[in-house]
């Protein structure tokens, strides 16, 4: 992946995506005083020489702190999205003056040897799609160097679900839901313990962890351990297994080392006082009555995400219970074997998404580039008597921060 050939690709690709770009900005600063526009021009050739150095440097520079790499990992590629999403308009801009010359060329005159009706002459840039191209890839790197402000900055969704079939004892409930802490991205245990005091503050009756601890590791519990084990609730705090916690992603020695990072992150859940549930259902009891909660280890319809889940282990002897919810973190789980294997799993909690951690959500608009990948991808589904709520993820990854959708603690209300 980062042989010189493929460094080179990239270099020659952004040098010409560079190139494309410049000469909208030059035709958008015609007006500017000489020194002005040098300023734009050396800012824009200095972000871009910098963006590639870095890029090309990266394989050999690694800092041993993973959250820098993701700070320049963001910085980078955001840079180079952003000129992408300024090309799109420019394209427009070029393919509208191609067309214009070539009815020019149709229409002029032939044969003559004077100045003719303008078919020598060059149809001028619009300085409008320019501005609007450059504006729209300026306005995306804004907004993605503003995410960085917003990932600990937690929002709470209250969500009231009515089910016929919920026993009367349990109606009031109040369950909250966590999910995708990826404590390995996070770096500031004053914020995250602040949204574990949102949590108690709630005095939730029941706390529900739908997996992704860790990004690859059980040490990166190191700092937030002892934060996480704050989290009580009467009934109880159960968790379940995600993709990350398996250590899929990193680089293990032996097969040994790997199962032994496993097994030093469900102790340290146990530490915690999680309940860890792993392809296995529990009966919860409240005042006389009971429901089943089960939880899956990871389990996704996805081809490139494992499929450790096993229904088949969790799900026998909680027929009989008249209500049940499912823990399992990967939303693609419900469309492609609960809801059509397990009719009567009542409600299930899931994560993974993230909501990309980047998006719009206003009133009458949600929308995240994750939708093209999951149908199900933040807030709650219904499909007949059943339920899906997608947590939006506690944590992050990848790119450090948030832009749209907020780190989410999720409020959950049985009537």
């Amino acid at each position: 992946m980062n042989s010189p050939r493929f460094i080179l690709i990239v270099v020659i690709v952004a040098l010409l995506i560079d190139l494309y770009v410049f000469q909208a900005i030059k035709a958008i600063t015609q007006g500017m005083a000489p020194r002005w526009r040098m300023i734009v021009f050396g800012l824009h050739w200095g972000l871009s020489l910098l963006s590639l150095i870095t890029f090309i440097a990266g394989p050999f520079l690694q800092f041993q702190n993973i959250r820098i790499n993701n700070y320049l990992f963001a910085i980078v590629f955001g840079f180079y999205i952003a000129k992408l999403l300024a090309v799109v308009f420019l394209l427009v801009d070029d393919i509208r003056r191609l067309i214009q010359w070539g009815i020019a060329r149709i229409s002029a005159p032939s044969g003559g040897s004077g100045s003719g009706s303008g078919s020598g002459e060059a149809i001028s840039r619009s300085a409008f799609l320019s501005w609007v191209g450059v504006g729209v890839g300026s306005s995306a790197y804004a907004a993605l160097l503003y995410g960085f402000t917003n990932k600990y900055n937690y929002k709470i969704h209250r969500v009231r679900l009515a089910f016929d079939n919920l026993p009367p004892a349990f109606k009031g409930l109040k369950i909250i839901q966590l999910s995708d802490i990826h404590s390995g991205s996070l770096a500031n245990p004053g914020a995250v313990a602040k949204g574990v005091d949102m949590v108690l503050a709630e005095k939730p009756d029941l706390i529900l962890f739908t997996g992704d601890l860790v990004n690859d590791r059980a040490f990166e519990m190191k700092d937030y351990q002892a934060i996480f084990s704050r989290l009580e609730a009467p009934m109880g705090v159960y968790s379940s297994l995600g993709n990350h916690d398996y250590g899929d992603y990193g680089w293990w020695e032996t097969l040994e080392l790997k199962k032994a990072n496993l097994d030093r992150l469900k102790e340290i859940e146990k530490q915690m006082g999680w309940q860890l549930l792993v392809n296995e259902h529990v009966a919860l009891e409240r005042g006389g009555q009971q429901i089943a909660l089960i939880g899956v280890e990871n389990w996704s319809a996805k081809a490139r995400f494992p499929k450790y889940g096993r229904m088949d282990l969790a799900y026998p002897g909680a027929e009989k219970y008249p209500f049940k919810i499912l823990m399992s973190h990967d939303p693609s789980h419900w469309d492609a074997e609960v809801r059509t294997h397990y009719p009567d799993i009542d409600l299930m909690l899931s994560g993974h998404t993230h909501g990309m951690q980047f998006g719009v959500e206003l009133p009458g608009i949600k929308w995240s580039p994750v939708q093209w990948f999951y149908k199900q991808w933040a807030g709650l589904y219904e499909e007949g008597r059943q339920k899906l709520y997608v947590n939006r993820g506690y944590g992050f990854i990848g790119y450090p921060g948030r832009f749209g959708i907020l780190p989410e603690i999720t409020v959950i209300e049985l009537a």
